[in-house]
């Protein structure tokens, strides 16, 4: 635990470089959209924050692999952190706030790797959201002020709110279908996307969310804070874990309805 509680240590001091890199470039001048969004300048942000990521993996955690979107897999062995440097790209060059960086840990264990330590990180909002297992999950500014993030006790269907992504890739995958009849069942339905909605569950404040098309990157924090909050994340498959191609998160009290609509 000791290990792991020095690991988070590490992944807010990353944070915060990466927060401060990505902010200087937030709704900067050559980033601004005139008539079609051009995404090829924020991947250069993108990038640079990986790098920036990167850089300080190698030099602090020699020995531990690094998986990111723009370098691959970078090493070898039991340990490997996982860097989305920014999640809501499309949010990013339209200079809207709802973007993050996300950096977790994830560790070899018995059928596969397993997240142990999640920090989501979203400067434009002054929020910050980190789990460790076994130890819980909170919200804060930093480690120093911070609350424990517990999920809702919402049990049924028709006091819910559920956040989903955009249409699109529900219809791709023949989805759709059971995306409508469960909005129709629900109390309310919002698409923040992106980070956000895992977090909210994580919150207590949203009580199940879904996305159809995701890659480990963008779920392996999302799901230690879901579940060190007391929720369930997994595939739509049932699949539990990050490490597939799709995920379902709740409170856990839902968590069987929400993948019986969605399959």
């Amino acid at each position: 635990m000791q290990d792991h509680l020095d690991d988070l240590r590490f992944a807010h001091v990353l944070v915060d470089s990466a927060a401060a890199a990505g902010m200087d470039r937030f709704k900067a001048l050559d980033l601004m959209i005139e008539s079609k969004p051009d995404l090829e300048s924020v991947r250069e942000s993108e990038t640079e924050v990986e790098k920036l990521i990167r850089g300080q993996l190698q030099r602090s955690r020699p020995r531990d692999a690094v998986l990111g979107e723009g370098e691959g897999l970078e090493g070898s062995g039991p340990r490997c952190w996982v860097v989305d440097a920014i999640d809501g790209l499309e949010n990013y060059a339209r200079g809207v706030p709802v973007w993050a960086t996300q950096i977790s840990l994830i560790e070899a264990s018995e059928g596969g790797y397993r997240p142990v330590v999640g920090v989501v990180s979203a400067p434009a909002l002054g929020r910050r959201w980190w789990a460790v297992q076994d130890h819980g999950a909170f919200t804060g500014r930093n480690l120093s002020s911070a609350s424990r993030m517990r999920v809702s006790g919402v049990s049924k269907l028709p006091d819910a709110s559920f956040a989903y992504s955009s249409f699109a890739g529900w219809e791709e995958q023949g989805r759709l279908g059971g995306l409508l009849a469960l909005s129709r069942e629900v109390w309310r339905t919002r698409a923040y996307g992106d980070f956000w909605p895992y977090m909210m569950v994580a919150e207590g404040v949203v009580d199940i969310c879904a996305d159809p098309d995701l890659s480990p990157l963008e779920m392996a924090a999302h799901a230690v804070i879901v579940t060190e909050a007391g929720g369930a994340f997994t595939g739509l498959d049932g699949s539990p874990g990050p490490l597939g191609d799709s995920a379902a998160a709740s409170n856990g009290l839902l968590h069987d309805e929400l993948l019986g609509y969605l399959n």
